[in-house]
């Protein structure tokens, strides 16, 4: 049995040199997509940006998160969303957060990258319905759907896994160490895109890409046989 999730692997570097050093190694370590978390950059010349995309010439989403989503993107809203415009043609995916402005949201849907509509908190897990109704927002507005939460218990993991097993197209996180096992089961449930992490963490919980080759790798060759 063969797993179509794709294992995603984000980059958080503060100049595009560095950038491009890290997205080798993770190349090297078997991931299947970066995340080129924008929002680290200390210089956000467009120029730049893209000749590092270019020269990395490997499938990408493109992230500028906002701070009220764990992201470190200091400029005006304006800004952020046309650095991601300005990379639209030459990555696979954008990520933006269901929190912005629609104008903004119609901008990047009218490109044609794949959208990541995503959703995070860092403090809780809703329930279940809740849950859900953000879902639905962002597949009407998107490509891919994500959510992220941070459990108290280990029923909130499971919750994440409810939503995984209800919904197509959709990528739900579970964080923290209690949610990392969500991370390794979104390949039952076919979600398109898990994170691992190469040389940078980007939010707790997540696996080295390592270990989860392995986990996936070990779960499949069981299931043969």
């Amino acid at each position: 049995m063969y797993s179509q999730t794709k294992i995603a692997i984000p980059i958080f570097q503060e100049n595009c040199k560095d950038v491009i050093t890290v997205a080798n190694d993770c190349i090297d370590k078997g991931a299947d997509v970066l995340e080129f978390r924008i929002d680290a950059l200390k210089n956000h010349d467009i120029g730049e940006i893209r000749d590092t995309i270019k020269e990395i010439d490997f499938p990408m989403i493109a992230t500028n998160r906002v701070s009220s989503e764990g992201g470190s993107f200091k400029g005006s809203e304006e800004k952020r969303i046309n650095i991601l415009y300005q990379c639209s043609d030459i990555v696979d995916y954008v990520d933006i957060e269901l929190q912005t402005k629609d104008e903004y949201i119609e901008l990047i849907q009218n490109t044609n990258a794949k959208t990541i509509i995503s959703y995070h908190d860092f403090d809780k897990t809703p329930d279940l319905n809740e849950i859900m109704y953000i879902v639905d927002k962002e597949h009407e507005l998107g490509d891919i759907a994500k959510v992220a939460f941070m459990p108290q218990n280990l029923e909130d993991t499971l919750t994440i896994l409810a939503v995984l097993s209800h919904c197509k197209d959709t990528i739900a996180i579970s964080m923290g160490d209690l949610g990392s096992y969500t991370r390794v089961m979104a390949s039952k449930f076919d979600s398109p895109i898990t994170f691992a992490a190469g040389t940078d963490v980007t939010a707790p919980g997540q696996i080295d890409i390592e270990t989860m080759k392995a986990l996936l790798n070990m779960d499949l060759n069981i299931m043969d046989e």
